[in-house]
């Protein structure tokens, strides 16, 4: 077979294949910055709206207590089921194109969620609304690491990135309850996506990692169906994991992974290199993202929603008093790049573990004596943990796969975080209403039971050993 040098190959190239094959920095790498952080911030926004809003929402479309599961886990199970392939898709066929398809599907999906009369209704929009922002997550850290490809710069851009995780979620309840129904609400989101949207238009250059090949189409659909099958069990798991609806799902899951993984060792192009399980890098990114959704986000999803139930307070309290959680969590963001160059992403994953397992145990108890105040501590320390849970995730993420594949490398771990998410939200809820001894009662084995599984996370993540 003949041999070509560099030049010659590059010189028979038609010139727009050579501009996809290397790619040159964005002209406005803050103008990128601030983009896919707004975004990302409005799509955490939206996820976590029901937060303060699910006791209204609940009664409006008359749900009942069984299904309230179905309303928060709308939002991860898109999430879960589409991030893997929005990152894929997002690296060969374009970042530009998938981040503003998600940005503009985000705010369409949002706006007519609050339009729904019906929980079915209502659940389908959540789940369009987690999918339009798999495509936000997914592609946001793979334009961010082509904005930024200096090891500084990377460092920076992904602080920042994940400190606006934070914001997003300290302001979600808080627009969500200022506003005055949870119906005004999803539309004010919905209006800001499309503006984040159209403001995306000029600013961004697109980015690209062409292999060749086909599109891994068999791939992405085993995979997504494996996830909607977890996940459905996870939730319906909540009411009885014996039943045999619960044990089809699981065993669907299982079946479907099987074959997910037939078909990537067999496809040219597969949608994830299955060679990277043997990283240890990839594991602490996977194991990160799946403990942070199984912990923090299980627990901080349904916990706003109880005291609402058994404090008495107000959507606008509950979303006051979080504030000290998520906003803590946001300056910790910002600020925890400079601990990650000094003790390194991994170990601060661990730390942030540690620090909410001792938050929420200093929590116990605060739900039977009927004080929030009681539950400040936890809060403040829980949100310090969480923020630096925040800053770290992304940095691993990106590092634990080549730079050309980022995108992959997010979308896999933030299929694991909302996976997790997924059995955390089903797992609290289960554990604070089948409890004998009350919503109290249950509410202290949730926090417990959450508190035990972050040591876990820290373990995890610690005992990964990187190879020379």
């Amino acid at each position: 077979m003949p041999r070509f040098n560099e030049r010659t190959v590059t010189a028979r190239q038609p010139t727009a294949a050579r501009r996809d094959a290397r790619p040159s920095a964005p002209p406005h790498p803050r103008a990128t910055l601030a983009l896919t952080s707004a975004a990302t911030a409005v799509a955490l926004m939206t996820y976590t709206a029901p937060m303060v809003t699910l006791p209204d929402t609940a009664a409006d479309l008359h749900t009942p207590v069984s299904a309230q599961a179905w309303l928060l886990n709308g939002t991860p199970l898109g999430l879960a089921a589409l991030l893997l392939v929005a990152g894929s898709l997002a690296d060969d066929y374009g970042r530009r194109r998938i981040f503003l398809t998600g940005t503009l599907a985000l705010g369409l999906t949002t706006a007519l969620g609050g339009l729904t009369t019906s929980t079915l209704l209502f659940t389908l929009a959540r789940i369009a609304q987690g999918a339009s922002s798999a495509a936000i997550l997914a592609s946001s850290l793979g334009l961010l690491v082509t904005a930024f490809p200096s090891p500084r710069g990377r460092l920076h851009a992904t602080g920042v990135w994940g400190a606006f995780v934070s914001g997003g979620i300290a302001a979600g309840p808080l627009v969500s309850g200022a506003m005055p129904s949870w119906r005004v609400a999803y539309g004010a989101l919905g209006a800001a996506a499309l503006l984040v949207a159209a403001l995306g238009i000029r600013p961004l250059k697109e980015s690209k990692a062409p292999r060749g090949g086909r599109p891994d189409i068999l791939g992405a659909l085993t995979f997504g169906s494996a996830l909607v099958a977890l996940v459905a069990a996870l939730t319906l798991g909540r009411d009885g994991w014996l039943r045999t609806p619960v044990a089809l799902l699981l065993a669907a899951t299982v079946a479907l992974m099987a074959l997910f993984t037939l078909v990537e060792r067999r496809t040219r192009t597969p949608m994830i290199d299955l060679s990277l399980l043997r990283r240890p890098r990839f594991l602490a990114s996977a194991a990160g993202g799946l403990f942070t959704g199984l912990t923090v986000i299980g627990l901080f999803s349904y916990l706003p929603a109880l005291l609402q139930q058994t404090l008495h307070l107000s959507a606008m309290n509950t979303a006051w008093l979080f504030l000290l959680w998520s906003g803590l969590s946001f300056v910790v963001a910002l600020q925890a790049k400079r601990l990650a160059g000094r003790i390194g992403p991994r170990w601060q994953l661990a730390v942030g573990f540690l620090l909410h397992a001792v938050g929420a145990l200093t929590m116990l108890g605060a739900v039977g004596a009927g004080s929030w105040p009681r539950m400040l501590p936890g809060l403040v320390i829980g949100g310090v943990g969480s923020g630096l849970l925040n800053a770290a995730l992304p940095l691993v993420a990106v590092e634990s796969v080549p730079a050309e594949r980022a995108a992959m490398g997010s979308g896999a771990q933030q299929t694991f975080r909302y996976i997790g998410s997924c059995a955390g939200v089903a797992l609290t809820i289960a554990l604070v209403t089948s409890s004998g001894g009350g919503l109290a009662r249950g509410a202290d084995v949730a926090i417990a039971v959450s508190a035990g599984l972050a040591v876990l996370g820290a373990v995890s993540v610690g005992v990964v050993r990187e190879r020379g």
